[in-house]
């Protein structure tokens, strides 16, 4: 890692890194014990594992480089344009060019290069009447020349030649454990900083072992001038993944036995390792030290929680970025606000005084986004929602509580129940109204609704709010029983025909809490019905309708009745007094 060590355990992994401030942060994660069909199968497993351990190394050197990097300066004009347009941030970005060019460089300078100084050697007269045996044996060599070439190129690099002392502190820190010596750094220091074990030895072996595979593949010198290299290129790139699987299983074999034969073997990738390895300085055997000593409790003790970096970033470039993957949502501002309000823990007016945010929010966030963009509600992303003041639990089970039912929950309130009222909540869904109204006025409060789903939320929700609600079961009245002050309901009210009209995030509520029938009154009909009988004299019957179905409703009733407005003055609530 850049100014790290990452170790691998049994059951977890555990990355060290020295800050650029001088301390050891470290970064765990546990991963699954449940064993993959393709473990069991020779060369396949050796692949897998391969192209497996490259994603988790990359990811691995990327926070590294990350945390060691960080910076609190003020993000680039370049850097704000870049997350507003692509939800992405510069580093993001750069990690994945630099992968994409990582492997085109390896491709072209270990498979293409080879073959091309080949082919140019065909340009020598007889050359072509070579044995195409020896001929494949060059294109090896080449690439073990150049394997070799690479290596000492690099390593003159200071970065990578501190990044090549860490790989012998981890050696070192390896053996000491091996060795059974106390995990000091005075030990560490005495150990060697090869290891016959090492990716190094793995990586040399796969060259001898595409020696062997490749030696009797065709040269396709029929085909002539380009046609022949590419078809030497694909040929030669396909066998990769068995190369790799063959060098896997070579490997495991190896380090079965200890004799003079194996210990030849090896030698070539101990050679290797001189430049791969460096000596370490005791700063670096201390982070070394301190990611296997982490990697090994988290082995012993399966209840130590994980831990992440605590890498900053900056606040505006981030909303930019969630901004850009909300973008067509229609909202996109007033939902990065909430989602960043919920994950930092303020209050939405407290996001202008926020400068940096933690990167672990950053991600919780954008994969809040996404969801959302997904066509998803962000009531249920969140899994829960605010509704007059109490927070309640939201997911697909029920209908969102939406902030204009809370002209309902006003009215209600302003009648000044008690202890001794009875009230009723039918089509109670997440059991909002229900629920404000127990805790607020402490009356005796029964919520139905015909979704066992819904009740089954409506019940959590009063649990872990603590409301004293009693649910029943029922289709409106149907199982009702007895007479109540005060009746709500906020009943399905949208017509069939426009359901399918609505947006995509709130067709993923229930249809159920949203067809009201041809007209959007068919539950109106069938509360004006049954009602009055249990609703005590003087009762209220308190209902939240459609913004143009007041006058449709009122005129069910027998009874006097008035209208509520929302704050968008759209007719929200009619109330019938008995």
């Amino acid at each position: 890692m850049l100014e790290g060590v990452m170790m691998r355990g049994e059951r977890s992994v555990a990355t060290a890194v020295r800050t650029s401030d001088g301390r050891i942060e470290v970064e765990t994660s546990r991963f699954s014990q449940e064993k993959k069909w393709w473990t069991k199968i020779p060369v396949l497993r050796g692949f897998l594992n391969f192209f497996l351990m490259m994603i988790v190394g990359s990811k691995v050197l990327t926070r590294s480089a990350e945390l060691y990097g960080e910076e609190e300066a003020e993000p680039t004009k370049f850097e704000m344009w870049l997350a507003a347009k692509s939800g992405k941030s510069v580093l993001d970005i750069a990690i994945f060019i630099g992968v994409f060019l990582g492997i085109v460089f390896a491709v072209g300078l270990f498979v293409a290069l080879p073959v091309g100084v080949v082919k140019l050697l065909d340009l020598i007269p007889g050359f072509q009447d070579v044995f195409y045996v020896w001929r494949n044996l060059i294109v090896s060599a080449v690439r073990l020349v150049v394997l070799f070439s690479y290596l000492l190129l690099v390593s003159c690099v200071k970065d990578i030649r501190r990044v090549f002392m860490y790989h012998g502190a981890e050696h070192k820190v390896i053996s000491c454990f091996e060795h059974g010596e106390e995990l000091t750094v005075e030990n560490a220091r005495k150990m060697p900083r090869v290891h016959d074990r090492c990716g190094t030895s793995f990586l040399v072996i796969t060259v001898f072992v595409s020696v062997i595979l490749t030696a009797f593949l065709p040269t396709f010198d029929s085909f002539g001038g380009v046609k022949s290299f590419l078809l030497r290129f694909v040929t030669r790139l396909a066998l990769l993944p068995i190369v790799a699987g063959v060098s896997y299983e070579v490997l495991k074999f190896l380090a079965k036995f200890d004799n003079a034969f194996v210990r030849a073997i090896k030698a070539p990738g101990l050679w290797f390792q001189r430049l791969t390895t460096r000596e370490p300085d005791d700063s670096m055997l201390e982070v070394s030290l301190t990611a296997f000593k982490t990697v090994m409790e988290m082995d012993a003790d399966e209840g130590i929680p994980t831990t992440r970096f605590a890498i900053k970033k900056d606040y505006k470039l981030a909303r930019y970025e969630t901004l850009a993957i909300l973008k067509k949502t229609g909202e996109a501002e007033a939902i990065a606000d909430w989602l960043f309000a919920y994950y930092l823990g303020v209050n939405r007016s407290e996001l202008a005084m926020v400068e940096t945010i933690d990167d672990e929010v950053r991600e919780k966030v954008i994969a809040a986004a996404e969801r959302v963009r997904c066509g998803e509600p962000m009531q249920y992303v969140l899994g829960e929602t605010d509704f007059y003041g109490v927070t309640l639990k939201t997911d697909p089970r029920a209908l969102i509580p939406r902030g204009d039912t809370e002209v309902l929950a006003e009215e209600v309130l302003s009648l000044g129940l008690n202890e001794k009222s009875r009230v009723l909540d039918i089509c109670t869904g997440s059991g909002a109204i229900a629920i404000v109204i127990a805790l607020k006025t402490g009356a005796c409060v029964t919520a139905s609704d015909i979704s066992e789903e819904a009740l089954s939320l409506a019940k959590e929700n009063a649990e872990r709010t603590g409301a004293a609600v009693t649910f029943v079961k029922s289709d409106l009245f149907e199982n009702i029983e007895g007479v109540y002050d005060v009746i709500t309901a906020n009943p399905p009210y949208i017509p069939s025909k426009e359901v399918d009209k609505l947006d995509a995030i709130v067709k993923r509520e229930p249809r159920l809490a949203l067809d009201g029938g041809a007209d959007g009154l068919d539950y109106y009909r069938k509360i004006a019905l049954a009602a009055p009988a249990h609703l005590a004299e003087g009762g209220k019957l308190v209902m939240e309708i459609g913004a143009d179905q007041a006058e449709a409703v009122r005129a069910l009733f027998n009874a006097p009745t008035r209208v509520l407005k929302d704050l968008e003055e759209h007719d929200r609530v009619v109330i019938v007094e008995k």
